[in-house]
Formats: structure tokens, C-alpha cells, sequence
């Protein structure tokens, strides 16, 4: 299959170039000609373990990678996770599931993609005879940057830099990159917000002359942000697979159409679903469920994207976005692949900070998709609320989904991911189920456990004893420099 950029139909590539790129040249993401359609494949997913859904379904996109490599590496990557179940489904009541995606080894949902990218990115680098050492820039708003550094550590030919906002990530999500191993990672904080990360590194790709710098080193740079097609494809399976688990326990009849509600931050999660849709998955609505910061709910609601708004910092911080980057490759599917109406429109997002659809596109939005947000109390509140009723201790992020589904679901059955384990957020967790307010926290880890009976999690406890390696902070105007130093080191 081959992959077009979403700003100009002249850049065409192959899997391996999109994958290895991660940006197309002209700013713009890579997206698939076309969908494969899966509408009938159902049932044989369903006799498959995850494993074998994943390399099915992914294989589908990544038509050159070899069958049964690919099979090897998702074995070897979800056999990293907890019971070799990198995606369970939790039922909560009759017409409400949870799938829970963060039993890897950062507890997050970017594990699902991260513990395959390095083989993605490695072997599609050997297919198109890159020899440069390939470094790896990330923007993290919290999770992504953990699960980036925990699978490129210490992998040959490849060097990777996280940036994440140093007062906008909770304590665990900062001490777990701040301690990360590994003799080919570099962690470093920005003053500001994960916008600020985010503009600061896709601009570095559309730099030519740091490029030609790098190049003169022996380096050339990819990407393990959503941006990346390789991040992007491997979340399309969770929802056949949630589907697939839920056909095969009947709880739902086949070709029985559900909701899936999603919290949303920079839109790679939900765009995943709106694929799985294309591809035949029988989906209702996708449910785009947003914190405070709210930009989403609007754009849904009305037809105009826009940025000129308050920022806040709240307890989900993976939410914390205004500049939703994968909403391009929605954008480009509703403009009927209109390239330059594409390009067009992510000019005026630069230049102005938003811009507008048509009312046939917002149209063709809401029969696909719905959305809400929740608020710092409603969250808090539903953490407390779900657990009392259901026992389901929650994450603020999947608690800003159910409260969200609560009211859009209209008694469709609905799947909630949730998206990273509530011990990643330990003091606003046990502070909304107990009214219990513990400044540190491992102390707050533990009186939760106590209050819940729900286990630390090791990866939590082993963070502890960890040493920062990690302790830099600059401004955002400075992340060149960093890294030029960090190329450079041996």
C-alpha cells in the first residue's frame, strides 16, 4: 500500500518511508490511499488471539513487511504485557464496558503502539537502506514520552529525545522519564504547556537547515508521536478486538452496532476508531470526550476550530491540548482528500490559530461523532461516583470518558477506554474517593491500595528507589541546541 501526505498529493511513499519519516516533507501526516475493508473478516478475527488480530490487521496496511516477522514481533511485543492481554474488556453493566489499555510496562495506552514501533521503525529503516542513525524527537504530554523511551532503549542505530512540560505532568509521569535507563535517551523539560513541545518539534522536522546539520552528522530524524502512521496503526485493533471480545462473551449480536468514548487530548487515539469504522467495524457514534480544555467539544459542535482560548492545567494531563494534530487527518477525509483545502486550513490554524468546515463537512462530522467534556469537578466526582457504585477504581482521563458517556450514549452499549492506570495519578485519585489529600506520592499510592484493595502496580513501586538521571529544564526556544548537544554525545 502506499501513503499520500495530507497537504500535497505530489509526496507519495511506501509503508517504510511513511514510518521512518513519520512527517511527510511538507508538514503534512501520511495517511493510507485507501481502507482496507474488514466488514467481513470478523469472525475470523474473533478465533484469533491479540497477537494474531494485530499482525492481521496491521499487515494489512504494512503489505511488504514480511507475514510472519510481523507476527513474531506482536507476539514479542503484547507478551510484555500483563497476562499477555495488552487490551481487556471490563464490563461495568449491561450496555457499559471498560477496555482497559495500560497493562504494559509504563501503564499507559501508548504501550499498545510503543512496544511495536521499534520494530516497525527498525526493520522499515533495513528495508529502504537507511544507514544514518535514526533519532527519535518526542512531545510528550505525559504518557507517550515513557512508553517512547521504554521501547527504544538501547536499541541499536537509534537515539531518541523527549520534551515534555515541566509543570504539566503528574509526579509519576515525571520521575518516570526523569529516571528512564538506557545509553541512547535524553529527557528534557520545557517551560510551558505540551503545545509548546509539540510546536517546538514539528518544527525541527520542517527545518531544513537543521536537517542538512544532522545529516552532516549521520543522523536523520522520525518520529514516535501519534504523527507517526507506525504509532497510529496498531490502536485500530483494539477496537476490533474489544468488538471481537464482545461478540464472542454475547454480549453483543453480530454486526450489532456500539459506541466507543474515548478521552481525547491530541486525537490519535479517536482517529484510530474512525478507521477502524472505515474498515467495516460496525460502530455507532465515537464519542470525543475532552477535559476543561474544551477546543474539541466546540469543533464538534459547531464547525470552527479554535485556539484563542484559556489554557488549563488539570488532573488529566494526556488532555491538556489545544493543537490537536491528528484532527489533520480527519480533516483531509472530510475535505474528500482535498489536499490543498488541507494545506489551506493548517496555514490559517498557524497563522491565526483557527479555522473553519463547511456545514456539509460538520455534516458528515456528527454522523460519525459526538462529543462532551468534563470539568476538574465533575471528574472528581466521578472517579468517587463510579467507584462507589461499580467497585472500578478509574484514572481522571477515563473518568472524564464515563462522565462524558453518561450523558451521550443514549443507552447504546458503549465501550470506555481508559487509557492509563490510576496510580499514575495517585493524589487526585485517592482525593476524590476518600477526600484524603497526601502530598506525596508514593505515600498517597499506598493509602489508596489501603482504601481500595486495588494493588500498586510493581512498575510504581519500583519508581521509589529510582534515580533521577534526567533533570534539565529550558525554554522553548531552546530545544535545537539540545539537541545538536545530544547527536553529538557518544
Amino acid at each position: 500500500m502506499k501513503f499520500v501526505s495530507t497537504r500535497s498529493a505530489e509526496i507519495e511513499n511506501n509503508a517504510s518511508c511513511a514510518i521512518v519519516k513519520g512527517l511527510a516533507e511538507d508538514g503534512g501526516l501520511f495517511v493510507p490511499q485507501f481502507f482496507p475493508d474488514l466488514s467481513g473478516d470478523i469472525d475470523k478475527l474473533c478465533e484469533m488471539d491479540y497477537a494474531e488480530r494485530a499482525a492481521y490487521i496491521i499487515g494489512k496496511f504494512l503489505d511488504e513487511y514480511q507475514t510472519q516477522e510481523l507476527l513474531d514481533a506482536c507476539k514479542a511485543a503484547y507478551g510484555r504485557f500483563e497476562d499477555g492481554d495488552p487490551a481487556p474488556t471490563v464490563k461495568i453493566s449491561d450496555d457499559l464496558f471498560v477496555l482497559e489499555l495500560f497493562h504494559g510496562p509504563t501503564l499507559a495506552f501508548k504501550d499498545i503502539a510503543l512496544t511495536l514501533l521499534p520494530f516497525l521503525l527498525r526493520n522499515g529503516a533495513d528495508r529502504i537502506g537507511v544507514k544514518e542513525e535514526i533519532l527519535i524527537l518526542v512531545a510528550t504530554s505525559g504518557d507517550t514520552g515513557k512508553a517512547a523511551l521504554e521501547g527504544f532503549k538501547d536499541q541499536k542505530g537509534i537515539k531518541i529525545n523527549v520534551f515534555y512540560p515541566s509543570d504539566g505532568v503528574s509526579d509519576m509521569q515525571k520521575l518516570q522519564m526523569r529516571s528512564q535507563k538506557g545509553e541512547n535517551v535524553n529527557v528534557v523539560g520545557i517551560k510551558g504547556n505540551f503545545d509548546d513541545c509539540q510546536t517546538a518539534v514539528k518544527k525541527m522536522f520542517s527545518d531544513r537547515r537543521l536537517k542538512t546539520l544532522l545529516a552532516n552528522k549521520n543522523v536523520v530524524l522520525s518520529s514516535a508521536n501519534s504523527i507517526s502512521f507506525g504509532r497510529l496503526v496498531p490502536q485500530v485493533v483494539y477496537y476490533f478486538s474489544a468488538y471481537c471480545d464482545l461478540l464472542t462473551a454475547g454480549e453483543i449480536e453480530k454486526n450489532e452496532k456500539i459506541n466507543f468514548t474515548v478521552p481525547t487530548g491530541n486525537f490519535g487515539n479517536i482517529l484510530a476508531g474512525y478507521y477502524a469504522k472505515k474498515m467495516g467495524l460496525p460502530v455507532n457514534k465515537l464519542i470525543c470526550a475532552s477535559n476543561s480544555n474544551n477546543v474539541l467539544t466546540e469543533f464538534f459542535t459547531t464547525g470552527t476550530y479554535d485556539t484563542d482560548r484559556e489554557f488549563y492545567t488539570t488532573m488529566s494531563p494526556s488532555m491538556d491540548i489545544l493543537i490537536s494534530s491528528n484532527l489533520e487527518r480527519l480533516i483531509f477525509e472530510l475535505s474528500g482528500r482535498d489536499h490543498k483545502l488541507t494545506e489551506k486550513r493548517m496555514s490559517e490554524l498557524k497563522e491565526t490559530g483557527r479555522y473553519e468546515i463547511s456545514a456539509e463537512e460538520l455534516s458528515k462530522l456528527r454522523a460519525d461523532f459526538d462529543a462532551g467534556y468534563c470539568d476538574e469537578e465533575e471528574c472528581r466526582e466521578e472517579i468517587f461516583e463510579i467507584f462507589e457504585e461499580y467497585g472500578y477504581l478509574a484514572d481522571p482521563h477515563t473518568a472524564v470518558a464515563l462522565k462524558v458517556c453518561q450523558d451521550l450514549s443514549y443507552g447504546t452499549k458503549t465501550v470506555v477506554l481508559s487509557t492509563a492506570s490510576p496510580y499514575k495519578f495517585t493524589q487526585n485519585v485517592l482525593s476524590a474517593i476518600s477526600g484524603k489529600h497526601v502530598k506525596d506520592a508514593f505515600s498517597a499510592a499506598e493509602v489508596l491500595e489501603e482504601e481500595t484493595a486495588a494493588p500498586i502496580p510493581k512498575q510504581i513501586s519500583d519508581l521509589r528507589t529510582a534515580a533521577v538521571r534526567f533533570d534539565a529544564v529550558i525554554d522553548k526556544n531552546s530545544t535545537e541546541e539540545v539537541v545538536l548537544k545530544f547527536v553529538s554525545e557518544k
